[in-house]
């Protein structure tokens, strides 16, 4: 066989070329933009699509929902804000932290750890612009004035919230973990600074001391006082927010049309406290304040897929739409119930607990590309569970010491799964108590609700209660009827996987890793009540006296 001519084989050369990066261009051009939509404080009953009897209008969030999928049981891993947003950007439980219960202040110091691999890291490094626009919630580090401090682990206290010097940059913010920009807020919206941040500085200096209504209209409950900008509002900070989002996916369409696309976390402020609607939106909903804020929620989110609708980014943009944890009582439960709405729909309890109603969030996600309208999915989920679902979609490997708590959702976006995804899933609340959970099969390791709801830990005497609690979520949705005492095997077998969970440092298949807590620590919230009941004890005493 004689040679090809050079000329042809410069043609088969180009051709081969050409089919080596064109599918190259292909497979970039096969990843999603990904929008991570993070509401605050927002429950499973606000949303109408999940919750038909619900009284507040959520259009938007509808319209999500019918073009996309919903998990009917996606939770967050802790019912409140800080270590929700910990388990979000590393997939990693927050238990396994310094922050063993409660949440971080606006002026608190990091929480993720230097060299910890992020959801930001690991898209950013597979050709992705990263962004987050809103609540950051996980500590930064401010400059302090000479001799003053911040609480490390803890919102600040009256005295401390004048101890940072704002003129200087915020090391080790979101830029620092991933994120090429950021603008926002350092915490939640009734937490000091009272001013916008980008990237690593204020806008303007909060030079002014002030504090805002909680609810608007309600002028006898205020936020903490401190310092704030001049000009800051709370009303302006949901559309403002929302704009930026606006702004950021206008500037990245013509690189996402092109191969090169974004991941935007927008972690909104809304519907937490200070419940803060506009004028336009004060009054809309017929309920109150907190279901008017709501209705302002879903707009927000509305604008933003209008703009990718735009852009004409729809298709192959993975929308993603969830909550960080229940709805807290500060929107006025009483008030919503007697109007016949309730944010926790079927559920036990409200933010902070470890009842589902603390955890049991809504998760919508749309990606026209892959996933079916209309679909829904009864997969356990957590949020956790977004890191390993990242790396899945672009094809890449987790590193062994990244995202140890984080299965891929995948399969359920695409409609194959075909068994359950998660062996079990852990649950925290806000003092600390633990439950975890198997198929049906729910424990918690604690006699109350470990958070805000009866029976109280602090307030309502649990003494009498066992000290675990397993329920049947198959038959008990409302967690109303406690069967330890029938299943003592379940609480032994559960008890034990979640001992495991803790020594290895981790909860998904894999190499275990450095256990960085006390392995009791679940332990804790079952002696949580016997304080008090020695208290009551002691006082009964001294009455005898």
């Amino acid at each position: 066989m004689q040679p090809l001519p050079l000329c042809r084989l410069f043609f088969f050369a180009g051709l081969f070329a050409a089919a080596v990066f064109g599918c190259g261009s292909a497979r970039a051009a096969d990843k999603p933009s990904i929008i991570y939509v993070l509401c605050d404080d927002l429950g499973y009953g606000d949303v109408k699509c999940l919750n038909p009897d619900g009284k507040i209008k959520t259009p938007n969030l509808d319209r999500l929902a019918a073009g996309g999928m919903i998990f009917t049981d996606a939770h967050s891993s802790s019912a409140v804000c800080t270590p929700t947003r910990y388990g979000i950007i590393t997939g990693r439980y927050n238990w396994r932290t310094r922050l063993q219960s409660g949440v971080l202040g606006g002026l608190s110091p990091r929480l993720i750890e230097p060299g910890r691999l992020t959801v930001a890291d690991l898209l950013k490094k597979n050709g992705y612009h990263t962004a987050a626009i809103g609540k950051w919630h996980l500590g930064m580090d401010w400059v302090k004035l000479p001799g003053k401090e911040v609480s490390e682990l803890n919102i600040e206290k009256p005295d401390q919230v004048n101890s940072v010097d704002f003129s200087k940059p915020a090391k080790n913010g979101p830029t620092s973990v991933g994120f090429e920009y950021y603008f926002g807020i350092s915490a939640s919206l009734d937490m000091v600074p009272y001013t916008f941040i980008e990237n690593d500085h204020v806008t303007r200096l909060p030079t002014e001391t002030k504090k805002f209504p909680m609810m608007t209209g309600r002028e006898n409950w205020f936020n903490r006082e401190g310092p704030a900008a001049p000009g800051f509002t709370t009303e302006e900070v949901l559309p403002t927010l929302t704009r930026k989002a606006v702004e950021y996916v206008g500037r990245r369409a013509s690189d996402a049309k092109k191969g090169k696309p974004f991941f935007l976390y927008l972690p909104l402020a809304s519907p937490h406290t200070p419940i803060a609607p506009t004028k336009e939106w004060l009054g809309k909903s017929g309920l109150n304040p907190y279901a008017d804020f709501v209705m302002q929620t879903d707009w927000s989110i509305g604008e933003v897929m209008r703009a990718l609708d735009r852009h004409g980014l729809v298709e192959n943009t993975l929308f993603i739409v969830t909550s960080d944890n229940g709805c807290s009582p500060s929107a006025k439960f009483d008030e919503l119930a007697a109007k016949g709405h309730n944010p926790s729909h079927v559920f036990r309890g409200n933010k902070a607990d470890i009842y589902d109603g603390g955890h049991h969030i809504p998760f919508i996600a749309r990606w026209p590309a892959k996933v079916k309208a209309g679909a829904k999915s009864d997969q356990i989920t957590c949020l956790t569970d977004f890191m390993a679902t990242a790396a899945d979609i672009i094809g890449t490997k987790l590193p062994p010491n990244a995202a140890e708590d984080s299965v891929s959702i995948l399969p359920a976006l695409l409609g194959t799964a075909d068994k359950p995804l998660r062996e079990a899933i852990v649950h925290h609340s806000i003092n600390g108590s633990f439950s975890i959970r198997q198929g049906n099969w729910k424990l918690e390791l604690c006699p109350g609700s470990g958070g805000w709801s009866a029976p109280k830990p602090g307030v309502n005497d649990t003494s009498k209660l066992p000290l675990f609690q397993l329920y049947d979520l198959a038959t008990d949705i409302g967690e109303q009827n406690n069967v330890q005492a029938e299943h003592p095997e379940i609480v032994t077998r559960l008890t034990k996987l979640l001992e495991k969970y803790v020594a290895d440092g981790r909860s998904t298949p894999g190499k275990p890793q450095k256990n960085t807590v006390d392995p009791d620590i679940w332990k804790a919230g079952k002696a949580a009540h016997q304080p008090l009941a020695a208290k009551k004890q002691n006082q009964k005493a001294k009455k005898k006296e």
